[in-house]
């Protein structure tokens, strides 16, 4: 009997230890990935109408898709700038506000990586 309890003490120290030494992967579900390569698409097509538009329809503030989105691996302003959306890329940086110093460990970001179809 001993032994079992002394297994079973030695399992439920364990697996809360486990649980947070293992790495946390950001998972996105299909509707997410939906909402976020429409809202790259809108920042690929330079309307900041089609940016705003799918920013309200899918509830997102701007400065969180700004600061955290990725698309293609760029973050989303440069995204839009590599594709030669100034005007969207002009409403993203807009949306930030001021420049403050943030820890980029901490930030996490989701990437979404699509093409044109």
């Amino acid at each position: 009997m001993t032994t079992i309890k002394t297994t079973l003490i030695a399992l439920v120290t364990a697996v809360p230890a486990l649980a947070f030494s293992l790495p946390s992967q950001a998972t996105t579900t299909s509707f997410m990935d939906t909402a976020l390569v429409d809202v790259c698409k809108a920042a690929q097509s330079n309307k900041v109408f089609k940016l705003n538009s799918a920013l309200k329809s899918y509830r997102l503030q701007g400065k969180t898709v700004a600061l955290k989105v990725m698309c293609n691996g760029d973050d989303i302003i440069t995204f839009a700038e590599k594709n030669g959306a100034t005007k969207t890329a002009a409403q993203l940086q807009k949306s930030i506000g001021d420049v403050s110093i943030t820890d980029v460990a901490v930030t996490d970001k989701i990437n979404v990586t699509f093409t044109e179809s």
